[in-house]
């Protein structure tokens, strides 16, 4: 059985890269499974000697599935087709593999990490941003100056990994399936020195590049545009390409972050974002600015 079918996609459905969104996908499919049984989350504990909310973590996509556990759970589903439980089984396997991002682990914080796995496995990205801009389209020395501001008594070599980090993730965008990113910048980013009058000049050039590459929309929202439907903040938008992977709204805080999938969370920020590619200026106008910007700085 081909493996986008034992996960419940038709045939030719693309199989989503990266251990994150393989979590999910193996999670919702065990997910249905047991709902078409009629099973309980407690039912299905009690089969791998657990409590529900360690299957309630296991269908979320949260943790790393055991081969026993995994074993268990499709015999109590009546899973017995050895093929479609073989595919099952690898499916969680290339899930426990640790992605790239693992190298990084004593740099970055447990609620990112999500976040990053997610990101690499998106076909679509769509941002707002405030205060920086986004991690994506950052510069080497931009990101080295946001990573000092946020960083200010860590030692030069964990500040080399941190951008070492940021500038790794930039790889999705000329990867073999990059994601499409729509990226709306406020401009007080754009607005607010940081680094030195040489890192803003080079952010901004970069930016411009930017607004050729392929894959990319960038739009600046202007001050003069007044008051947006965005006040609440920076967000991000993630989209993946099987349909078992909703949406995920990503809010980053000081020293954490909020991950929102629930339908109606998700059509909300959908919904702001829309008004806001609106209100923002075209990709001429962003040009434009970007160019008037760097003749002022």
């Amino acid at each position: 059985m081909h493996p986008a079918e034992a996960a419940g996609a038709p045939r030719g459905a693309a199989v989503p890269s990266g251990p994150t969104a393989l979590r999910i996908m193996v999670g919702s499919q065990l997910r249905r499974l047991r709902e078409a049984k009629g099973i309980s989350r407690e039912r299905a504990a009690e089969s791998i000697r657990a409590t529900h909310s360690k299957i309630s973590r296991l269908e979320l996509g949260r943790s790393s599935f055991k081969q026993r556990d995994l074993s268990d759970l499709l015999n109590l589903y009546g899973i017995l087709d050895p093929d479609e439980r073989s595919t099952l089984f690898e499916l969680a396997r290339q899930a426990a593999r640790p992605g790239w991002w693992h190298h990084y682990q004593d740099i970055m914080p447990g609620w990112l990490e999500p976040y990053i796995g997610l990101e690499t496995a998106a076909s679509v990205i769509r941002t707002y941003e405030v205060q920086f801009v986004h991690g994506l389209m950052q510069t080497e020395d931009y990101a080295r100056a946001v990573v000092r501001m946020g960083n200010a008594v860590a030692p030069p070599a964990e500040i080399d990994r941190r951008v070492a980090l940021r500038m790794t993730r930039q790889s999705v965008l000329d990867g073999p399936n990059p994601p499409k990113v729509w990226s709306v910048l406020d401009e007080a980013a754009l607005r607010r020195p940081l680094g030195g009058r040489d890192v803003m000049r080079r952010q901004l050039s970069h930016l411009l590049d930017l607004t050729d590459h392929h894959g990319v929309t960038l739009q600046i929202l202007p001050f003069h545009a007044g008051a947006h439907p965005a006040a609440g903040g920076p967000f991000t938008i993630l989209r993946f390409p099987h349909g078992d992977l909703p949406d995920v709204i990503y809010l980053e805080q000081l020293n954490s972050a909020l991950y929102l999938d629930k339908a109606d969370e998700v059509h909300g920020y959908m919904r702001i974002m829309d008004e806001l590619c609106v209100v923002a200026e075209s990709k001429g106008a962003t040009r434009q600015t970007l160019a008037d910007l760097l003749d002022r700085i």
